[in-house]
């Protein structure tokens, strides 16, 4: 297919810490744990100031006085519990949301505030010095039970709502973390009932926007005729994270790199998602979408864009997600025979959860050809990158947790290193241990003339130590989300568009 991988597991270098002058003394340690912590404390403050004054140049402030209701739905599922109370702690926690800002979670379970806390709690990552700060975290909490397609259940969430709404201006936010079969029934129900009075309301989705192009596009009709455009945020998490926003960064703020990402230098670019782990007992959902749903036609279509697309004319998230979309309007629909389809199988031999296949998971259906691993082989056809294979690869119970994008060029001409040189390759490593890293040439020590491959190593780990990400949604800082056209995009080039996947499933086979 054009490309030959160097390394297809990619062992990429982590810079460890050297450690100088080192005493043998237990009292010297001390002393340099002592240091250690206290730098890095520091780190973390000046990145947290950083953080609040940068949140004061984006697109629009938030009022000051202003009350924030922010409402989670699905306030009991995996999404919550996992990502969405840890991330509201830590904005709490570090002081970057609004003082009067209240959480409402909403589902059909009936819970209590205490049960949403000892789910989430594992996953928040309290210190023993932040107990009391946390305490305060969850008095900001409420809960209310109810259906998503029940009027009278929003009536009552909006009662809910407005006993903290005291103050003259005072805006809502929506976030879903909901299965898509819900997502018309609950926003037709806020819309109708649950709209602020004394303020904006904002409405956010999360990923996947329909299992094809047609229910995509049905969905963001259904949308549009609820709410503005500017009341509507499609958000894929993959795209706040940010190794996925240096990619930009990467091109465009350093000439280096410019005049050779093209088809005449790059061979093909991988983009790879893989998790160490299956479904862990929410097989019923993700049988549903399957892992092309699920990850590649959301997150991995999202970073080939980001790698793909030309120039914006400023880093306004309209005029980025502009650019993605051109992209996405150059690519052909992916064909079946440019595809592979797996599905894991237990390991008689491993330990654990190693010993048991996709099928063995109570919670999917018997039989299911869900595939739980996909590759797939796309091409822009553009000026700069026909012809230049694009690899989208994601699985489960794999063999490692990594999430990373690969560009590899093309060999260098007229070798005179009796084959030693090997293709360089641009690594740019989102997950686990964020880092960039060139994979190049260099001569080995000594009177030969002999070459190895090394690396350029920049992990972040170690050059950015204390730094943290922060999602802000209060905001209109939009690189995050993308709009309906974009979606609805990505699943005509991925999907089940031309029933192309639907084919596929038929022939799925269990690999180990």
């Amino acid at each position: 297919m054009g490309c030959v991988q160097s390394s297809e597991t990619a062992q990429s270098l982590d810079l460890g810490v050297v450690h100088r002058g080192s005493s043998h003394s237990s009292g010297g340690r001390r002393i340099r744990k002592v240091w250690a912590e206290m730098a890095e404390s520091e780190a973390t403050e000046r990145s947290i100031a950083l953080l609040k004054e940068s949140l004061q140049h984006l697109e629009e402030t938030y009022e000051e006085g202003a009350t924030h209701i922010f409402v989670v739905l699905g306030a009991s599922g995996d999404l919550a519990k996992k990502k969405i109370y840890p991330t509201l702690w830590s904005l709490y926690r570090d002081g970057l949301i609004p003082k009067k800002t209240i959480f409402v979670g909403y589902a059909r379970s009936k819970l209590t505030v205490d049960d949403i806390r000892n789910k989430a709690e594992p996953y928040l990552k309290v210190k023993d010095e932040e107990k009391e700060q946390v305490n305060n975290f969850f008095k900001m909490n409420h809960y209310v039970s109810g259906s998503y397609d029940k009027p009278e259940d929003f009536q009552q969430l909006n009662e809910e709502i407005s006993k903290f709404e005291l103050a003259n201006h005072c805006n809502r936010l929506f976030y879903l973390a909901l299965p898509p079969n819900v997502f018309q029934s609950s926003t037709s129900n806020i819309k109708a009932h649950c709209m602020a009075k004394k303020g904006w309301t904002r409405t956010i989705i999360e990923k996947p926007f329909g299992r094809d192009a047609e229910s995509s596009a049905e969905l963001s009709n259904h949308l549009s005729s609820m709410f503005k455009e500017e009341e509507l945020y499609r958000i894929d998490h993959y795209l706040g994270k940010e190794m996925v926003q240096n990619l930009m960064a990467l091109r465009f703020g350093n000439r280096i790199f410019g005049p050779t990402w093209n088809r005449e230098h790059i061979s093909c670019v991988m983009v790879s998602f893989k998790e160490p782990f299956g479904t862990q007992g929410r097989g019923g959902y993700f049988d549903n979408f399957g892992i092309i749903r699920d990850v590649m036609q959301n997150h991995l279509l999202q970073m080939l864009s980001l790698v793909a697309m030309e120039k914006p004319v400023s880093t306004v998230a309209e005029d980025i997600r502009d650019e993605k979309v051109k992209v996405l309007r150059c690519m052909p629909e992916v064909k079946l025979e440019d595809t592979v389809l797996g599905q894991y199988v237990g390991d008689p031999n491993g330990e654990g959860e190693a010993k048991e296949g996709y099928l063995d998971d109570p919670t999917v259906p018997k039989g299911s050809k869900t595939a739980t691993y996909a590759l797939a082989t796309c091409y822009v056809n553009n000026e700069r990158w026909e012809g230049v294979p694009f690899f989208l690869r994601c699985g489960k119970a794999l063999n490692e947790r990594k999430a990373e994008v690969r560009i590899q060029y093309r060999d260098v001409p007229g070798d005179i290193f009796h084959g030693e040189s090997k293709r360089n390759e641009l690594v740019i490593r989102v997950q686990p241990g964020e880092a960039v890293y060139i994979k190049m040439m260099s001569k080995t020590p000594g009177m030969s003339f002999d070459i190895e491959e090394t690396e350029l190593d920049l992990t972040y780990g170690s050059r950015y130590k204390g730094r943290k990400e922060k999602e802000d949604e209060w905001k209109k800082n939009n690189i995050s989300f993308y709009p309906s056209q974009e979606g609805v995009s990505g699943k005509k080039i991925i999907g089940p568009s031309g029933k192309v996947w639907e084919k596929a499933k038929k022939r799925v086979r269990g690999t180990a």
